[in-house]
């Protein structure tokens, strides 16, 4: 959950791995630093606690001379954020510098044994005994740098993405990976190194993917080499980034999250665009169709994802259900893969990440695949771990999305997950062609019904002042809109640090209603559906006893405006898309009112984007 940069190259490396810091921050932001090989060959390395505009200004009066570094900006797991825990950590002699990504579990015994030997340690991270061993290995072996990595490496439990340099060698980097994203970017007589190319995309749009246990071999005037840890040469693939500049930056919204808000009616455009034929009569998602008997002979799928993913999945599971009349399981992945779960090789395990990089879900597809599973990925990130550990899969091709409170990416992996439904109940025949060509035009028509959804921006944002000031909310949501609650609440306590919950609308009774009073909000997702008189007969319960109700309507609602407080209008669609055109007046409610807060929306505390570690 750190980020990582690295710039070997003929260039000043400072403004490059600052820079590259600056887009690395939604991975964490509670510490940084830097290290720079120095034109008169020093090792310098400047860390602070904070953000990277600390680390800048701490280092505005230092030595950033130099055309080789690495540098760090981190989200803490041992060790409270300070500038003894920030990265990167010297070694005993400060001849050599680390960056790192990930959790080494058994980092205690390597830091006895080390200690043993008279090694004196610096911090109280995991970190820093990779580089303490490292060179302990380099002295007592009379190695190399890449060899001793390599030594040491196999000692260690864990994951990791590091990168390191060294002051008696001043033409390399030396970078590995375990279940922590690490991406080279190859440029003209320079190379780049960074967890994800978010960093690398301004320089080149050539980049390799490590894969676990690989080591790249980083050196000035060579081709970048690539070995693991037995020292077997591999031919690296070069990858050409789709990725382009403009997406990275705020494009004059005042936040990531907003912008990235209201570009869900293209993202979704994106997501859709070629999976569905022009005359609206088939949906075609390779990754199904050319699995199709897979599909088509499952007795059952097991959904596996954490966070809001799992929330997509949970729609994903009534999409499934409902169209396909196959049998699904939601999991969180981190209980998953501790579970001892029963799985057949017959069964399908669909796994869902945004950044194709979250840790437990990785290691929930590894225990499926021992079993015989099929995998199949749904994530963002072209090239990440995920969709390179899966058998097939699908993109949701929304860009990259910088906001750490997922915005697009929940509404693009529901709009997936709607494709692989349709698919799969079109390849079975449990849907008529007429049911099915409504629910593919009523998809390709959502963009737009987002657009109308965000023109009303005003009206949430006016709302927000109401209740920015409040210490709970609940969320109430029914059938397909459940989720969506859950997702809603999710927002409000990510980026403002209220209290909230969601809840399944009828278990209100069942507990939570002792919660209720005049100063209890509750947002209830009450749009048109099957259910929607019993949704009404739960808004009436609350407003029997005091409690605030702000309902989101579908367009023309006039029974739930007579009894809520306050109503947001959506329009109108089928009930398996409801929580699409439901979910963005709830983002932009979470959005206004931790604005109106004074919160770091884009960086809330404690969070980071992309989740590496367990």
């Amino acid at each position: 959950m750190c980020g990582i940069v690295g710039y070997m190259g003929s260039k000043a490396a400072y403004p490059i791995l600052i820079k590259g810091l600056h887009r690395l921050e939604y991975r964490g932001y509670d510490s940084a630093g830097i290290a720079l090989l120095s034109d008169r060959l020093e090792l310098n390395v400047y860390k602070t606690k904070g953000k990277v505009a600390d680390l800048e200004r701490f280092a505005e009066s230092k030595d950033v001379s130099g055309c080789i570094g690495i540098a760090h900006t981190r989200w803490a797991t041992h060790g409270e954020p300070n500038e003894a825990n920030a990265h990167p950590h010297y070694s005993q002699s400060k001849g050599l510098a680390l960056i790192h990504n990930g959790i080494i579990e058994n980092y205690t015994v390597l830091r006895t044994e080390l200690e043993s030997k008279g090694y004196t340690f610096r911090s109280r991270t995991d970190t820093e005994v990779i580089v303490y061993l490292v060179e302990y290995i380099m002295q007592t072996n009379r190695v190399d740098l890449c060899t001793a990595v390599q030594l040491a490496l196999h000692q260690v439990i864990g994951a990791y993405a590091i990168a390191l340099i060294d002051r008696n060698n001043p033409d390399e980097i030396i970078a590995a990976r375990k279940s922590s994203p690490l991406v080279v970017g190859i440029g003209e007589d320079e190379f780049f190194l960074a967890s994800d190319a978010t960093p690398i995309v301004e320089y080149t749009d050539r980049v390799v993917y490590l894969n676990d246990e690989e080591i790249a071999v980083i050196r000035r005037g060579e081709p970048l080499k690539v070995v693991n840890l037995n020292n077997v040469e591999i031919t690296p693939e070069i990858k050409k980034l789709a990725m382009n500049l403009s997406q990275l930056e705020k494009g004059g919204y005042p936040h990531f999250m907003l912008k990235e808000i209201f570009e869900q009616p293209r993202t979704l455009q994106d997501c859709i665009r070629g999976r569905i034929n022009i005359e609206g009569t088939q949906v075609v998602l390779s990754g199904v169709i050319d699995n199709r008997d897979k599909f088509l002979n499952a007795h059952r799928i097991i959904i596996v994802a954490c966070g809001t993913s799992w929330h997509a999945a949970l729609i994903g599971e009534h999409l499934i259900e409902d169209l396909c009349r196959i049998p699904v399981e939601v999991e969180y992945a981190s209980e998953f893969r501790y579970r001892n779960p029963v799985i057949h090789p017959g069964d399908i395990v669909i796994a869902i990440s945004q950044s194709g990089e979250t840790a437990d879900t990785l290691a929930a597809i590894e225990l499926a695949k021992s079993k015989g599973a099929f995998i199949y990925g749904i994530c963002n990130v072209v090239g990440s771990s995920i969709a390179r550990a899966t058998d097939s899969g699908s993109y949701i091709h929304v860009g990259p999305e910088i906001g750490v409170a997922s915005t697009k990416a929940f509404t693009g992996q529901v709009t997936v997950l709607s494709m692989l439904a349709l698919t799969i109940a079109q390849q079975k025949g449990t849907l008529s062609q007429t049911r099915f060509e409504e629910m593919v035009k009523e998809l390709q028509g959502i963009p737009d019904k987002l657009s109308k959804v965000l023109k009303n921006s005003e009206v949430v944002k006016e709302l927000s002042k109401i209740f920015t000031y409040a210490r709970n909310f609940i969320y109430l949501g029914r059938g397909y809109n459940y989720p969506a609650a859950l997702e809603g609440a999710l927002k409000l306590k990510e980026i403002s640090y209220i209290h909230a919950e969601g809840y399944p609308a009828a278990e209100m009774k069942h507990g939570p209603i002792a919660l209720i009073d005049v100063e209890m909000p509750v947002v209830a997702i009450a749009t048109t559906d099957s259910i929607y008189e019993k949704t009404i007969s739960n808004i009436q319960e609350i407003k029997a006893r005091q409690g605030k109700v702000i309902a989101i309507v579908s367009e023309g609602d006039e029974m739930v405006r007579g009894i809520a407080d306050y109503c947001i209008e959506v329009p109108r669609t089928l009930e398996p898309f409801a929580p699409l055109v439901a979910s963005v007046p709830l983002q932009l409610l979470a959005y206004y009112i931790a604005v109106n807060k004074g919160r770091n929306v884009d960086q809330p505390r404690n969070l980071a984007k992309s989740v590496t570690v367990e």
